[in-house]
């Protein structure tokens, strides 16, 4: 009887010990959603290009040739270099004269190829290549992501000092998404805001300094 005496002791002493406590996390607040807002700078009824069927939109810097998409990255950063203004505006000028000058036979070839590619499609080519080159220039132009635009401008602009003519083309059809992102990325925001998305309260787009710029003065 008395060798079980130890063993009872022991089965009283669990029964008498705390059982562990289970620690329940407080569920999360719910999240709370809203209509997704106007992003700055848009406006009701404003255009925005079409959303094709892969999701991209139907900007002017689709389907470029080699040549094509050196032309264009020159004229977006000409629209950088005239539009951007504030601490990096005589840096980015300064790069963007630079590029002009070491990249000038690459920018006169490309010119030129892309003269002869619009020519090659009939017709009045010089009205429809001014048509192009006017699109071109105002989409790089709009305000309402001029401070997005011109931050990527001045890093494209950083990079482009040590790219050699060689490599141009390839260096100019990466950067020209990354050169047309601000503006892809407001298509985005507005498309949502005009189809009635809801998105986490608060969710507000950063305001954008409205700037206007002649294009007429862009070379």
């Amino acid at each position: 009887m008395k060798r079980w005496l130890p063993l009872a002791a022991l089965l009283v002493v669990a029964a008498c010990a705390k059982a562990p406590t289970l620690v329940v996390p407080p569920a999360p607040p719910p999240v709370m959603l809203t209509p997704a807002p106007m992003p700055a700078g848009g406006r009701p009824g404003m255009a925005i290009p079409e959303r094709l069927p892969d999701g991209s939109w139907a900007t002017p810097n689709r389907n470029l040739t080699p040549a094509g998409a050196v032309w264009h990255l020159r004229s977006a950063l000409n629209v950088a270099a005239l539009a951007c203004r504030g601490p990096l505006e005589a840096t980015m000028v300064a790069d963007y004269n630079a590029l002009l000058g070491r990249q000038k036979t690459a920018f006169a070839s490309a010119q030129t190829a892309l003269e002869r590619e619009t020519k090659a499609g009939g017709g009045d080519w010089r009205d429809r290549y001014d048509d192009q080159a006017t699109r071109l220039y105002n989409f790089f132009a709009q305000d309402f992501a001029r401070d997005a635009f011109c931050t990527a401008a001045a890093q494209v602009l950083s990079e482009a000092q040590t790219v050699t003519p060689a490599a141009l083309p390839a260096f100019a059809a990466a950067r020209l998404a990354q050169l047309e992102r601000p503006f892809t990325d407001f298509f985005a925001a507005y498309e949502r805001w005009r189809s009635g998305a809801m998105v986490p309260a608060g969710e507000v787009a950063p305001a954008v300094p409205r700037l206007t710029v002649d294009v007429s003065t862009l070379g």
